[in-house]
């Protein structure tokens, strides 16, 4: 059951609990029956409190579980952005290093080429 079908549920469960107990009370009994069917329904409530409750507890341990399988998602999809941007990172220094390696040796063959010029005059 989803999220919302437990909601449903525990909304189906109060209203018939307080319909019945509408019902009763508007009921054309005399006093005696309707006092005892109250009596029956008063002693009815602690399974239905149990009832609800039980479903309660199930519908927030599904919600616990469902709440940790999308973090625990959203962390793998997050480790795997971290590690794709680490990736990129290293190749873009990589090529930094090798413009600036073959940038150094330009600079370098003009710088003698300009000492070799000079030289000459």
């Amino acid at each position: 059951m989803s999220n919302g079908a437990g909601k449903f549920f525990g909304g189906l469960i109060l209203g018939t609990a307080i319909g019945a107990a509408a019902g009763i009370l508007f009921a054309p009994r005399s006093g005696k029956e309707t006092r005892q069917v109250l009596k029956r329904s008063a002693q009815d409530l602690p399974q239905l409190a149990e009832d609800l409750g039980s479903n309660v507890q199930y519908q927030a341990d599904r919600f616990t579980e469902q709440a940790q399988r999308t973090i625990d998602e959203a962390l793998l999809r997050l480790q795997d952005a971290i590690a794709t941007g680490q990736e990129a990172s290293r190749r873009l220094q990589e090529e930094l290093a090798v413009s600036m390696g073959s940038s150094s040796n330009s600079s370098l063959i003009d710088s003698d080429l300009d000492l070799a010029d000079e030289d000459e005059e």
